[in-house]
C-alpha cells in the first residue's frame, strides 16, 4: 500500500519497479494458489469472490489462455487488501510446513515397510524396540503375506495393509513429537517473559 503524506495529504509516489516486483509476487502467489486441490484452498483464508476466480483458473488447460487468466487473476488479487494477501501467504506457509512432516512421514513409513520385507525378523527387532506397543504377530504375518503376494504375483492386499499398519503405529508418535515440540517453545517463550519481568524489577 502507498504511503500518504500526513501533511498534504496526498499519496506518495511509487518507482515503476517497486510496482513491478508487487505484481510478479501476486501472480507467483496467484499460481501457487491454482496449483492446489480444492481441500488445500479451504483451508486457507480465501474471500468467496476471489475463490472463484481461482477455480474458474484451475479449469483453464490451454497454455496462452492460462497465461491471461492468471493475469486477470493477479489484477483481481491486487484489488485486495495487504493484510487479506498476507494472510493467505502465512496460511500457505504453515499448511506447507504440515506437507513437508505429512511427506517426511509417508517416507520414513515406507522404508520401513522395505525393510521389514528385505530383512524380516531382524528389521522387526528394531521396530519393536523403538515401537514397543507394536503387535509382532500381526507385522509379522502381513510380511509373510505380502512375500507370498509378491511371489504369486497377487494383488498387494497385505503389501497395503502392511503400510496402513505401520502408518497407524507411526503417526501418533509423531503427531506427540509435534506437540512437546509446541510446548517447548511456549515453555522457551515463557521463560523470554519471566527474565523480562525480572529485568523489570531489577
Amino acid at each position: 500500500m502507498r504511503g500518504r503524506d500526513e501533511d498534504t495529504g496526498e499519496f506518495f509516489s511509487e518507482s515503476r519497479s517497486q510496482n513491478r516486483r508487487e505484481a510478479l509476487e501476486v501472480l507467483a502467489l496467484g499460481e501457487k494458489l491454482v496449483d492446489l486441490t480444492a481441500a488445500q484452498l479451504a483451508r486457507l483464508p480465501i474471500p468467496e469472490d476471489l475463490l472463484e476466480h481461482i477455480e474458474y483458473s484451475k479449469r483453464i488447460t490451454s497454455h496462452g489462455a492460462r497465461k491471461r487468466q492468471l493475469a486477470f487473476l493477479a489484477k483481481q488479487m491486487r484489488r485486495e487488501d495487504d493484510a487479506t494477501l498476507d494472510a493467505i501467504r502465512d496460511a500457505l506457509e504453515a499448511n506447507s510446513e504440515t506437507s513437508k512432516r505429512a511427506v517426511a512421514l509417508m517416507h520414513r513409513i515406507e522404508r520401513w515397510r522395505e525393510r521389514l520385507l528385505a530383512e524380516g525378523d531382524a528389521a522387526l527387532a528394531e521396530l519393536l524396540d523403538e515401537y514397543p506397543g507394536a503387535d509382532r504377530q500381526e507385522l509379522r504375518t502381513l510380511v509373510r503375506n505380502a512375500l507370498a503376494e509378491k511371489a504369486r504375483n497377487k494383488p498387494p492386499r497385505a503389501f497395503r495393509e502392511l503400510y496402513q499398519v505401520l502408518r497407524d503405529l507411526m503417526l501418533p508418535a509423531q503427531s506427540a513429537a509435534g506437540q512437546d515440540e509446541e510446548e517447548d517453545n511456549d515453555a522457551e517463550h515463557d521463560f523470554d517473559d519471566l527474565d523480562g519481568e525480572a529485568d523489570t524489577r531489577d
